[in-house]
Order: structure tokens, then C-alpha cells, then sequence
């Protein structure tokens, strides 16, 4: 489905699959951004593209969080376990802990709870667009070693 859709939409195609993949939405932008490469897509502008969409994804993690972070829990099935526990690995790193909010399982969580705890907007994104644009380099990186 991720190369269908870069194959016909490119750079666009890119941006939906990063936001989406910010969700807890089971959607790889890895493989959207390996397929980039492959495809011979600018290596810059890849990175870039894939890191405003899944930045601007959690973005939306943040605001869901800071308006309604139980009713998340009931509404959507979003395990309170997992809340509560990236919210006391929130409290005890801080904003930087942010840095790996593109890490499976936990990632997600803790952008609601950035949200939730009213963490300021600006800062929130610093730590989140170093993250996800570190993690983007070293796919891309690495898709061009493999490829």
C-alpha cells in the first residue's frame, strides 16, 4: 500500500504517510522514505517532506492530548497503562524524552502527554522535529548504503 501510493503521489503521497504514521495507525513511513530513495527521489527534500508530516502528526498527538487525554483513553481504546506509563517516563526525563517520540509503543504516547501536561508548544516541537529529522537521516542514510 506505502509504494502504491508514493509510486503515484511522490513528495505528497510522503507527507500523508509520515502524519498517518504519527497516529497510532500501524502505517511505515520508514519504508515510504526507503522507497524515495530507491525511486531516486532528492535525498534533502525526502528527509524535509517526511519529517514535517510525521512532526506535524504528533502535532495533532499534542492537541488531542491537551484537550482531552482520558477521554482519549475511553474513547478511542488507547490503553490508560500505557498513558500512565508514558506520562511517569514523561515526568521523570522531561522535554527532551521527546527526542524518541518516534520510537514504537511509547513514542506516540508521550506527545498526548506532552499535551496533557501543557507542555509549551514551542518547545514541544524542538524536541520532537530533532528527533524525527535524526531518525529520517539515518534511514536515509542507510537506505542508500543498502539500495
Amino acid at each position: 500500500m506505502v509504494d502504491e501510493l508514493i509510486a503515484g503521489t511522490g513528495y505528497l503521497g510522503l507527507l500523508l504517510v509520515s502524519f498517518l504514521a504519527a497516529t497510532l495507525l500501524p502505517i511505515s513511513s520508514e519504508l515510504a522514505v526507503a522507497l524515495m530513495a530507491r525511486s531516486g527521489y532528492d535525498s534533502v527534500l525526502t528527509v524535509a517532506v517526511a519529517t514535517l508530516g510525521n512532526s506535524l502528526g504528533a502535532i495533532v498527538n499534542y492537541c488531542i492530548g491537551a484537550g482531552a487525554a482520558r477521554s482519549l483513553a475511553r474513547h478511542v481504546g488507547t490503553s490508560s497503562d500505557r498513558l500512565t506509563r508514558a506520562r511517569t517516563t514523561y515526568e521523570r526525563w522531561g522535554a527532551p524524552i521527546l527526542f524518541f517520540s518516534w520510537l514504537p509503543v511509547i513514542g506516540d504516547p508521550l506527545t498526548v502527554v506532552a499535551g496533557a501536561v501543557r507542555l509549551p508548544l514551542l518547545v514541544f516541537t524542538v524536541w520532537v522535529v530533532a528527533g524525527k529529522l535524526a531518525r529520517y537521516v539515518a534511514v536515509m542514510v542507510g537506505a542508500h548504503h543498502v539500495l
